[in-house]
Order: C-alpha cells, then structure tokens, then sequence
C-alpha cells in the first residue's frame, strides 16, 4: 500500500514540475524591453496590450489680441434743452420737429410788440438822462468857474458836482437798460444752440409761456458717445483712458470698435476719452465714455451696442485648447508626443482665455505635438499612438 501510495506522490510531483517548466518558457520566450528582459513598463507591448491612442494637435507661434466686450448705450455728444428766455405768447414754430438743424437755425418765435414797446421806452429813458446830464455838466462848469472867483461857496460847488456825478451814472444805467430791453427783444427769435435732430415741441403755438419755459431739445448726433460701465479690475483700459484725458493732442488715443445690434462692425474707430475717477458701490464697475465719428446718422441715441477694447497684444504666443492643460506638481503642464512616440510633461506658463483658446505664454515651441484628447492614465515617458489633428 505504501508503495503504491508512494509512486502516486511522485506522479503528482512530475505533473507539477512539467508545468512549472513549461510556464517558465512561455516568459522566457515573450521577452521585454527592460535591460533585464523583463516587460517595460512603456514598451509599446507593456502586459501584451497595444498603446493606448491619443489626439495631438501640432502647435505653432501666433500674434494675439486680447479683446474684452462691454455693453454699452448710445448717446448724443451733447442733449440741450431749447427754453425760452423771455415770456409771452409762442407765435410760431419754424420747423419741422425731428428735422436736423444747424447751429443758428430759428426755431420759435415769440410775440416781439411788448418787448418793442420795451426798447422804445428804455431808449426814451436814456435820452432823457442824456439831457440831464448835459444840463448838469453845464451847471458844474458854471460853478466851478465862480467858485474860483470865490463868488459861490464850496458847499454849492460840491452839490454842483454830485449832480453832474449823478446825472452820468444815470445815463450808464439807461444805456444797460436799452441794451437789456434789446437783449431780450432779440430773445424773442429763439435759434439753435448746436447742430443736430430736433425733437418734438413741448408747448404748441399759441401758448403762453414762461422765462425758462421748455420748447424742444437738440440732440447733437456727429459725433455721439457711448456709455459703458469697465469692472474695477481693469487697470490697464483706466491708466489708457486717463492719460487720452490728459492730452489733448491724441498721442495716447486709445481706439475701441462698435458691434452693432445685428453683429457687424461699426466702420468708424472710436476712442475711449474718459473713465469715472470712483467706483460704483453697488455694482463693482467703472463709468467709461467712448467717442464715436457718425456723419452718416447711422448710430441712434438710445441705441443698445457693444464696446470691443484691445487691451494688449501678445507676440509668439501659443493658443491651445484648454483640455490639453493639465496641472502637475510644478504647476500647469502639457503633454508632448516626441518623435519616438513617447509623452513629455511640459511645465507651461499660461496667458488669458481668448475666443476659446487658452493661450501658453511660455513652455512650447513651434511644431510641438500636444495632447488634447486620451490624457486619462497618461504619464512621462509613455509610448502612445498618437493621431495628428489638423486646422485646430
């Protein structure tokens, strides 16, 4: 029994020594890429599965503006309020409401009789002080000359000079009261104070009207302004504006361009002339105020617009698509497929988002191939299969 048992032992014992043998060969006959002949761990047949695929995209050195957008409202240069600056009746109106205007141009007319009526007396006064005048002038020469002669006394010839003193300021002060009553006869022609569109009368003919009474407003529309509100952060478009409103002969014009409500580009460049010197508690942003050239009427006050500002230009920067940035020990980095298909890690040092690219200050150089798809499990020294994007 023993012996029987025993030659059982030993055919279990072969059976797993053939095994152990035979597994032994199978390693031996896969190979590796280590130096050892062990598997590697980045061969392209690590634990006998195919690299694992990537995209690349080959990158190359670009010039960039970095633009931001504002909303911002249109409005005239300058809205002035036509009021009347004398009372009576409103005569007539002599144009047509919304009608463009020049500078000068007559807009109402108000009853003249009572400011005529006016004049004519005010000149009456002043001749009438005239006269008075010369009468005391001719009585201070009189007494003078006597009281030279010691025939009149110095009491007499100082009451002789008052009244000449007296009679000349009054002929002063009716002559500013021809030139008022003239002053206001002429106010009663009302004319435009600067160019632009009318809008409509506020008080039709016929109508008694007040001194200060509101008539109609002129909105002066070539050029117009644009108002936009900057958040605080923006240093740089406020250093700009401040130092365009510090100099008068544009040397530190700061252009901006006009998106229209449908989406194109206004034809005229403007500039940014002026930024609030505080910020709005209540909502974290700057006023700003951009000038527009608009000979053709195109921009409308009141008209909703955007604002696109340059604020810097960025030479031999390299846009890429923000997935392909990833963060490392050092910082942000990206992977780089080499001419041997393996990945790098590059230490990047990162710009602004602009139009949907993340822009790469510092780390590539031109024909680089970075991964932008595939970087799950992706580390250094990898071998990959890398598939090249085109137009990115």
């Amino acid at each position: 029994m023993n012996i029987k048992k025993n030659k059982k032992l030993l055919s279990i014992y072969g059976l797993l020594a053939v095994i152990g043998l035979s597994a032994l060969a199978l390693t031996a006959c896969g190979g590796g890429d280590g130096a050892d002949g062990s598997p590697g761990a980045n061969g392209p047949g690590a634990g006998g599965m195919p690299p694992p695929p990537v995209v690349a995209v080959a990158v190359q050195p670009e010039d960039i503006d970095v633009e931001v957008t504002y909303a911002g409202r249109v409005r005239g240069l300058r809205e002035v309020q036509v009021r009347a600056r004398v009372g009576g009746i409103l005569e007539e109106r002599l144009y047509v409401e919304g009608q463009y205007v020049e500078r000068g141009a007559d807009l109402f007319r108000i009853e003249r009789e009572p400011y005529e009526i006016a004049l004519r007396a005010a000149e009456a006064d002043l001749a009438n002080a005239r006269a008075a005048a010369g009468q005391a002038a001719r009585e201070w020469r009189r007494i003078s000359g006597l009281h030279e002669q010691n025939a009149v006394s110095d009491r007499e010839r100082d009451r002789a000079q008052a009244e000449d003193e007296l009679a000349q300021a009054r002929v002063a002060l009716a002559e500013a009261q021809v030139e008022e009553a003239r002053l206001n006869l002429g106010y009663t022609l009302v004319k435009a104070p600067v160019a632009g569109p009318t809008g409509l009368e506020s008080l039709p003919e016929g109508s008694l009207i007040e001194r200060g009474a509101l008539l109609t407003t002129i909105v002066q529309q070539d050029p117009v302004q644009v108002r936009f509100a900057l958040p605080e952060r923006d240093a740089v478009t406020h250093r700009a504006a401040r130092r365009a409103m510090a100099d008068p002969d544009g040397e530190y014009r700061y252009p901006v361009r006009l998106i229209l409500p449908d989406g194109s580009e206004y034809e005229h460049e403007g500039v940014v002339d002026f930024t609030d010197s505080t910020v709005d508690a209540r909502t974290g942003s700057v006023q700003a105020r951009a000038l527009f050239d608009n000979p053709d009427g195109d921009l409308v006050p009141g008209q909703f617009v955007r604002v696109r500002l340059s604020l810097q230009e960025l030479k031999d920067v390299f846009p890429v698509p923000p997935p392909a940035i990833t963060q490392g020990r050092e910082g942000p980095r990206v992977f780089v497929v080499k001419d041997d298909d393996t990945v790098e890690a590059r230490t990047v040092r990162l710009g602004p988002v602009v139009t949907g690219k993340q822009v790469v200050l510092a780390g590539l150089e031109a024909g680089d191939r970075i991964v932008v798809s595939g970087l799950v499990n992706l580390h250094p020294g990898m071998t990959v299969s890398p598939q090249i994007q085109e137009g990115e």
